[in-house]
């Protein structure tokens, strides 16, 4: 009785902020306007595959460059000391101190044809090069907004692992490439699935970066959802639909890095 008793407030939580919300996704992405039952919401959705499939791109390169920045940075600051470790922590949690909206601003006022780098750019008679409303300009505020959420778990994982496995690899013969490919990779392969789920999960769903640093040019899965429920093209059932393919998707991802980070652990086990 008591562990029902405790449970009870997370399960009608639940059941009100996740539950409830799913079924009415899942009612109005199989329903007309008119509430009759149908497939054509669903069926509707192939004539946006580019933007489906450009959305997705996008999230993954911004993934595989927060990898890459991520990983050596998250070494370094395991084998730091103590007092390093939580300044560099600090100032890389700072920036998630400020609103999301005003960071993403402060990229504009960055990027634009206007913007601090092209006057400085100016200065050497170079320019205006066009960053603002390009595909580099989302992924770059993705990664920015995200690379912390790759770094912490890399970090977590790194900080567990004995200095002493890396010397043995060292005596036995690995160079440096070796022991990243051999030791650090395969041991750090939680932190590492944990990093690519959130940062895609955010990465393809996103439409503040895409709308604000992509200027509506580069429409991503996030404009074409909000489209459907703001403004003359108001359409709840066709933005149902949408949300869950893009709910699928996600599932996919994390299903497969779920299924990644289970055989690592057997295979740890065996």
């Amino acid at each position: 009785m008591l562990k029902k008793s405790i449970s009870f407030p997370y399960l009608l939580w639940m059941i009100i902020f996740v539950i409830v919300p799913l079924g009415i996704m899942v009612y109005f992405a199989f329903t007309t306007s008119g509430g009759s039952f149908t497939f054509e919401n669903i069926e509707k959705i192939s004539q946006y595959t580019p933007i489906f499939i450009k959305s997705i791109n996008l999230a993954i390169i911004a993934t595989i460059i927060c990898f890459f920045i991520s990983f050596p940075l998250a070494y370094i600051l395991s084998r730091a000391s103590d007092n390093y470790q939580r300044t560099s922590m600090l100032l890389l949690m700072l920036p998630m101190w400020m609103s999301f909206l005003l960071r993403t601003y402060a990229w504009m006022t960055l990027l634009e044809n206007e913007g601090l780098i092209n006057k400085f750019l100016g200065l050497f008679n170079i320019g205006p090069v066009q960053m603002i409303n390009t595909p580099g300009a989302v992924v770059l505020g993705m990664v920015y907004n995200y690379l912390p959420f790759m770094v912490l778990p890399l970090y977590s994982i790194m900080a567990k692992i004995d200095n002493s496995v890396i010397e043995a690899a060292q005596d036995l013969g690995c160079n440096i490439f070796k022991v990243v490919i051999k030791v650090l990779l395969p041991l750090s392969l939680p932190g590492i699935i944990t990093g690519i789920t959130m940062v895609f999960v955010p990465s393809v769903s996103t439409f503040i970066i895409s709308r604000m640093l992509g200027g509506g040019q580069n429409m991503m899965i996030g404009d074409l959802i909000e489209q459907q429920f703001i403004g003359s093209t108001y359409n709840p059932n066709m933005g149902s639909a949408m949300s869950l393919i893009l709910m699928v998707i996600m599932l996919v991802v994390m299903g497969i890095t779920s299924s990644l980070d289970d055989d690592e652990r057997e295979g740890i086990v065996i």
